[in-house]
Order: structure tokens, then sequence, then C-alpha cells
């Protein structure tokens, strides 16, 4: 069949919820039995999100093929229960980068190069590839930013193109508002909604559905106003309330009808019928009271929860199957760089501490690996988390007092973590590192094997830095445990601390890969271990035993 595409925007604010919202509709019509695939066009003009900030965007979402991408594609992911590809997330400095390198040479025949066609052209054509690529019967695509934002509007001026290229049953287009609510009066307000579709439709887009955000429940008559002044059908004004539950949206929205109400647009007809069984038992799950473990996250980007977005989320899987209620503590690495900064994680069942670049607050979390070895308390270190480990290890069991990373002392006389050798002439930033899946062998009886129940992996990796094989022999021997390899025996994957309940770093961010009704097998052994410290055990604890 000729594939569908449905294009999400956004009015009035942002943040108001399209990554979500494109992601449950996935899922919806995934359970349709249509195959699905779903694009982020991000209108900044960094190629990717790699070289930004955590704090300017969020984590940083590494496909398997080794794209670094915006953390929309991880609810992707994690809602439709999908592998995505690096033609999934467009940016605006991709676009011009290639529309400029074809100009240079020569292929546009000395022509003037503009934005129409030009660029419009090579985002449609990138909006394409996502369907030749995947296969998919239906590519969602979401455009980033808000209606009204300068530099979306070659991006919108794209997918209003797209209707006449491919024809209106191939094309359907949701736009998500936010109803304000007035305490004063106690009102949700339309108008912001109906600017921002007027907005829209100036720019020759009309919405077919619009779906209306609010934390308020939203009254039939405001639906109707919507329709009427913004030219759809009642019906076609979705509700959607906030809900309590993150998980539960894909439930929420499939009784507003606005799966069946797409599908009708682009004249297609449901291949099944959705079940639901499994999902609304995870939600039931989530309501029942449990016992409650208490985790601390320890990271530098602390302040921005979004920054440890799939952290979080693997997490909540991990709890949610094990029958336990995470009580997750966000602690800032700073805070624990002397002795008073330990206090805070007294009390703790178990520790994670999250990948991150730079040296600041890596003394917090050395001192964080400290207290979790000598405490047999569980510790999880990801990417950042396992040098740490190393590194601690080596400062006081091996007694390197100077012991680091070359990545925060180049003169450190014990650089026990080193950058990787294929990484010394790389100067460019963007998209140099090790990344996307690579496999991993397991050491038998180990944690990891344990708790992977198989002997080789493939997992997701973002790192320019590497255990120190000089250091491998001595760490071995004083019984730190590399229970991870690549396939080569040359690089170190997993560690794990000998004589521990659970104190396992790994190279790679294996919370990329956990989903909420298949958590990742290594969070689910860090949360049986805190929950063993704790003392208690939740049903889904007990039927794993």
């Amino acid at each position: 069949m000729t594939t569908k595409y449905i294009f999400f925007t956004g009015g009035v604010l942002s943040s108001v919820g399209k990554g979500v919202t494109a992601a449950a509709t996935g899922r919806l019509l995934r359970e349709r039995g249509f195959k699905v695939a779903v694009q982020k066009l991000d209108p900044y003009i960094n190629v990717d999100p790699g070289t930004m900030s955590p704090y300017q965007h969020g984590e940083v979402f590494v496909l398997d093929d080794g794209a670094e991408t915006d953390l929309d594609l991880g609810h992707y992911e994690r809602f439709i229960d999908i592998r995505l590809n690096k033609v999934c997330n467009v940016t605006t400095g991709q676009v011009y980068a290639e529309v400029i390198s074809r100009e240079r040479r020569g292929d546009y025949l000395g022509g003037t190069i503009q934005v129409i066609p030009h660029i419009t052209n090579e985002i449609k054509r990138r909006v394409r590839l996502v369907g030749k690529t995947t296969g998919a019967d239906i590519v969602l695509v979401e455009v980033g930013g808000t209606v009204g934002d300068i530099e979306g509007l070659p991006f919108l001026e794209a997918i209003r193109q797209m209707r006449f290229d491919l024809g209106r049953e191939n094309t359907a287009y949701v736009h998500l508002t936010w109803l304000p609510h007035i305490g004063a009066t106690g009102e949700l307000k339309t108008k912001p909604t109906q600017h921002s579709v007027r907005e829209l439709r100036s720019i020759g887009i009309l919405p077919d559905v619009i779906v209306t955000r609010s934390d308020y429940e939203i009254d039939p008559g405001i639906q109707e106003k919507i329709a009427l002044f913004c030219d759809v059908e009642p019906e076609a004004v979705i509700p959607m309330v906030t809900a309590p539950i993150l998980y539960e949206i894909p439930l929420l929205l499939d009784q507003t009808g606005i799966a069946d109400l797409l599908l009708d647009k682009m004249e297609l007809k449901p291949r099944k019928q959705p079940d639901w069984t499994e999902w609304k038992a995870l939600i039931e799950e989530v309501r029942k009271p449990k016992p409650v473990i208490n985790v601390a996250l320890v990271g530098k980007y602390v302040e921005l929860h979004d920054a440890y977005m799939s952290v979080r989320e693997a997490l909540k899987h991990a709890a949610l199957a094990t029958g336990v209620e995470l009580n997750l503590h966000w602690i800032h690495s700073t805070d624990l760089e002397d002795d008073l900064g330990e206090e805070k994680l007294k009390g703790m069942d178990g520790i994670i501490v999250p990948g991150g670049f730079g040296s600041r607050g890596i003394e917090g979390k050395i001192r964080t690996a400290t207290f979790a070895r000598e405490n047999k308390v569980p510790y999880l270190g990801l990417c950042l988390g396992m040098q740490v480990m190393v590194i601690e290890y080596a400062r006081n069991v091996l007694h390197y007092e100077k012991a680091n990373s070359s990545e925060f002392d180049r003169s450190s006389p014990a650089p026990v973590i080193d950058l990787m050798p294929e990484q010394h002439d790389v100067t460019e930033k963007g998209g140099t590192m090790r990344l996307g899946l690579y496999p991993c062998h397991l050491v038998p009886g180990t944690k990891a094997s344990e708790a992977y129940q198989t002997d080789l992996v493939e997992e997701r990796h973002r790192h320019r830095f590497e255990l120190n094989n000089d250091f491998r022999p001595e760490l071995e021997e004083a019984g730190l445990i590399c229970s991870g390899l690549s396939p080569d025996n040359r690089l170190v994957e997993i560690t794990e601390v000998r004589d521990h309940p659970f104190m396992l770093g790994t190279q790679f961010h294996p919370e990329f890969l956990s989903r909420p009704n298949r958590p990742h097998p290594l969070f689910s052994a860090f949360i049986k271990a805190a929950c063993e410290r704790a003392g208690v055990c939740g049903e889904g604890a007990q039927k794993q035993e």
C-alpha cells in the first residue's frame, strides 16, 4: 500500500506533549495492525543534539545505528515498542548542510538556492525516506517547536506541500494546543487555540484533528466552540486531560476515537481489533499499593529531570515488574564532595550514577561509589557511572591515590580510564564517539550473566573513554570483575565488584532499550537487589523467584 503520513504540529506553547501524543497515537495504530514509524523534525540549526548541553535539550537518545537524537524518539520507541533509525530525526542543520554540500558540487547547475523549493524539497525527501527505509504503512511526523516560530516555517511549508504531492487520502494533520485555565473565573479559554489554528491556516495547513491539552476537565461545549471557530468536525476536537500515569495515555486517547478518525481520513480500515489486555494490566499494576524502595540518582544535571528521561523510565519499568513503588531521590553530585554530603545517601536502598561529560561533580560521583562499595549498597553505574566506579576502586583498593580518567586529569599517573585508541586523532566533537549498537560477551557465573540469562547481548553506546587495559590485570586481581567484554576481548563493557550484593557498571546505556512491559534485565537485577536491601519483596519479585 502507499505509505500514509500523519503530521503533528503544536500551538500556544512548547512542551505541551506533542511527542507523547504522537507516540501514543502510534501505539493505537500498531494495535490496529499497521506497521508504524515516527519521525521528529527539529527546527534548530545544530546538526543533532549530541553537542548540546542537557540543560538545553534534555537527554540525547541514541539509536541502534548510532544516531544521536531528540529525547522524543525515546517516547516513540518505548510506547510503540519499535526500533528507529537515523532518518527518524531531522534538523535544520542537517537540511542546510546537505543543500549547501550539493550547491558546492554544482548539483543545482548554477541555480539560485532558495528556501522554496530547495530547502523544502530536501525536507520532503527526508520525510519520504522514513517510509522507504522502514517499510512502514503509516509514518507519524512531529514538527518540533510551536506554530509561529520563525525557524519552523520551512518545515511547515514542506508538510503543507506534502498533501499536494501525496494526495489528501494519504495525509492527515493533527494540531495540539493548550487550553489555559483562568483561576479567578474557573474557566478554560479557547482563544489561544483559535489564534494558533488561524496561524496554521494562514500557512495553508488545515488541521484534520485538534487535540486540546488541559489540566482540567474539558466541557463538551468547549469542544463545540473550538470546532465552530476552527472549522473542524466536533468529533475531531479531542480532549486530552493531563494523566497521572504516563503510560495510561494510549488507553485514554483510544477512548476518544482518534485512531479510527485518522484511519477514516486516510481511507484505511483497521486490520485487527486492538488488544489492550497487557497494557491495562500494566496500568492496574501501577495503581496497586506497593512497598516502597528508595533509590538515589546521583547526577550533574538533576535540576532538569528530562536530562535522565530514559534512566528514570527504565527504573520505573523495573520497579513495576518487581512489584514495588520507586521513590527516586534526585541528588546533585556536587553536593556529595564533602563528608556532610554522604548524609544524603544514608537510608538509600540503591544508588544509580548515570552518564555525563566534563569534570564538574566528578569527585562527588567517586565518593558516591565509595559509599556504595563500603556500605554494600546496590549500585548501578551507566557509562560515566561505570568509569567513576573503576576510578574509585583504583584509588581506594589499589591505593593509586591520583587515579583518574584522562578526560578529567591528563597528567594523572594512573589513568585507569583513558581515551579509546581510535579517538586520539579525532578533533570534531559531533557524532565522533563510539555510538550505537555493539555486541558484548558475558562471562559465565557473573551477576551480568545471571541478569541477562544469555552469553551475548547487543547494547547502545555513547562514549569516548574506556577502561585502560594497562590496569586491567591489577584491577581484576584486586576483585574488580570484568564481566562483559567486546568480542575481540579488547574493550571492557561491564565491571562488577566481587563480594558485593550488587555493584555493577556498564560502559553502554541499557536504559535506551527498556520498555514499559519489558524492563531491561540489568535494571531489574538492580531493583531486585535494592528490594533485598530494603527487606521488601513485591508481587513481581515473588513471581520471578
